[in-house]
């Protein structure tokens, strides 16, 4: 819903810097009083959180504001993009709830850049340079010493329309040559030190084809896509805060190559700060070479920090969004502590999950006095935050498999699982009472013997009688045998990106643990991704994407509470 523009002081004191920058602008008649914004990725890798928190940004100020927000792919790169990445893109962006007003692509705009950078050489106020990069940087200078000009830096008009043309030829040499802006070598902001405008790359573009040789730099690009769509607010990460001069520098130029009509609109560049989290790279460079180099299954790999990553551990995209609000929108970087997101999933999904039983490391429990071949079906709540959810059954038999964590022979006093002599409740069932275990040669623990009390039934009549310790459980023969993964960070260290060495040997080798032959009940066998469950006492699941009918896999979202503050005091 919109905000009015005359909102009273108090309730302007909650908004966001960026929502007051546009509230601003809305009092002002700015820009007719249209809300445009847009979110431009580069299709060269898959969207991961920092981008989601963008997404928000974007989309959330359009929304609120009775605005549009545009997806426009910055596809001017065509050696790093593929169709892949933009099917990708497009479903992360449904996935988490969001709707765009168009779909655009830098390389629509190909033609009006390459006209637009036409007209900046004939004003004088582009050329072409055939240095070398390592040249060019050279001559560059540093923020207190001014750059060098390039020797080619006043070469005749003709001369650079005839080579900015060769440009664009199959024949010409990558490398060989480059458009600049011939703006200010002295000026102490370096974005403004002749910057690249265009480069050659001969690689068939992902929609073009062969059509272009030559291609817009970002910073050429960008700005001008903006203006072209109708963007009112250009909003993006505190990095491009040095580029904001440029990008306004670009559309003073396209105003007055537009003419004077134009002049009553231009968009405005807003910074945010960027979204970093603890044991978290965002580097899309070093996602990809985890992708290739097979440290992880794929982009999706449950351990990675990308949406669909996320999405295909459990997370839900409630919980991102709630995360992302929560954190808030600064002018300052920080480092977010990772298990802040996590207790938002485990927040969310407290609410939606359906609660089921598994046993992940079993043991042989049987219930000794129940008689062989029977069984009852007892009922279990879906979800007890949600009574709509119904209740489902889930078979009880003589011969039950429990967790081998919940049963000690000789226990300490405040052990309150199974212990000989004791007596615990089967979550839904019965009161039990351990009457002993059966070893290996070896000593280990294969059964465990218990007694019921038939009286104890839940939810009978009487049947409430207080014991400290309620355990889960699965009938051994009406269950299912699955695969379970569970995962821990993906790094080591607490800020990865800051660690000066090889990223790679700060990878955590424990981050995935597969665990075989654990058991869940039959109910969860047809739960597929995208259905959030709770195993109970355990923590929250779902099914992957890898899962069959003939082999369960079950991916661990998180636990029901934060382990790992707790171990790493």
């Amino acid at each position: 819903m919109a905000i009015n523009v005359e909102n009273q002081n108090e309730e302007k004191k909650s908004l966001s810097f960026v929502e007051q920058l546009v509230e601003q602008d809305l009092a002002e008649g700015k820009n007719g009083g249209r809300i445009q914004t847009r979110f431009p990725p580069e299709p060269n890798g898959y969207l991961h959180i920092g981008h989601a928190k963008a997404i928000c940004m974007d989309f959330g100020i359009a929304e609120e504001y009775n605005g549009v927000c545009n997806l426009r792919f910055d596809d001017t790169n065509p050696s790093k993009e593929n169709n892949e990445y933009v099917e990708n893109i497009l479903n992360d962006i449904k996935w988490l709830g969001f709707k765009w007003g168009n779909v655009y692509y830098a390389s629509d705009y190909f033609q009006q850049l390459w006209d637009f950078a036409v007209w900046m050489i004939k004003q004088g106020n582009a050329y072409i340079d055939e240095q070398t990069s390592e040249e060019i940087a050279q001559q560059k200078g540093t923020p207190t010493i001014p750059g060098t000009p390039s020797p080619y830096r006043d070469r005749p008009i003709e001369e650079n329309l005839l080579l900015f043309n060769q440009m664009n030829t199959p024949e010409a040499i990558e490398g060989s040559m480059v458009l600049r802006a011939k703006l200010d070598m002295a000026n102490p902001n370096m974005h403004f030190r002749d910057p690249i405008m265009y480069r050659i790359i001969h690689t068939p573009h992902h929609r073009t084809g062969t059509k272009w040789n030559a291609y817009p730099m970002y910073d050429f690009a960008h700005g001008q896509s903006d203006y072209f769509e109708g963007v009112t607010h250009s909003i993006c990460t505190l990095e491009f805060v040095p580029h904001r001069p440029l990008y306004d520098k670009f559309i003073d130029f396209l105003i007055e190559k537009e003419g004077a009509e134009s002049q009553n609109y231009r968009p405005r560049q807003i910074e945010f700060n960027r979204l970093n989290l603890t044991y978290t790279m965002m580097s899309k460079r070093k996602l990809l070479a985890l992708v290739e180099e097979k440290f992880v299954s794929g982009w999706d790999d449950p351990r990675m920090p990308t949406v669909s990553g996320m999405r295909r551990r459990g997370y839900s995209p409630e919980s991102i969004r709630n995360f992302i609000d929560s954190i808030g929108y600064t002018k300052f970087d920080a480092l977010n502590d990772v298990a802040l997101l996590e207790a938002a999933v485990r927040e969310d999904l407290n609410k939606k999950s359906t609660r089921v039983s598994a046993v992940l490391n079993p043991v042989k429990l049987v219930i000794t006095n129940y008689p062989e071949g029977q069984t009852e079906e007892m009922e279990a709540v879906n979800n007890p935050e949600n009574e709509a959810d119904g209740t489902h059954a889930i078979t009880f038999s003589r011969n039950l498999w429990i967790e081998r964590d919940d049963f000690m022979e000789d226990a300490p006093k405040k052990f309150f699982r199974m212990t000989p002599g004791k007596e615990v409740r089967l979550k839904n069932a019965y009161i039990v009472m351990c009457t002993g275990c059966t070893k290996d040669s070896e000593g280990n623990i294969i059964e465990i013997q218990a007694e019921y009390d038939p009286e104890s039934k839940s939810g009978m009549e009487g049947a409430n009688r207080k014991v400290k310790g309620t355990l889960h459980w699965v009938s051994a023969d009406h269950c299912k045998e699955a695969e379970v993964r569970q995962y821990d960070r993906l790094f080591m260290v607490e800020n990865p990106s800051a660690d000066e060495r090889d990223f790679r040997e700060l990878l955590n080798p424990e981050s995935l643990q597969v665990l075989q032959k654990c058991y869940v009940e039959e109910y969860a066998t047809d739960m597929k991704p995208g259905q959030y469950l709770q195993f109970q006492r355990i923590g929250y699941f779902m099914a992957d994407t890898d899962s069959t009918p003939g082999h369960l896999v079950f991916n661990k979202t998180v636990g029901l509470k934060d382990t790992w503050a707790k171990q790493n005091k």
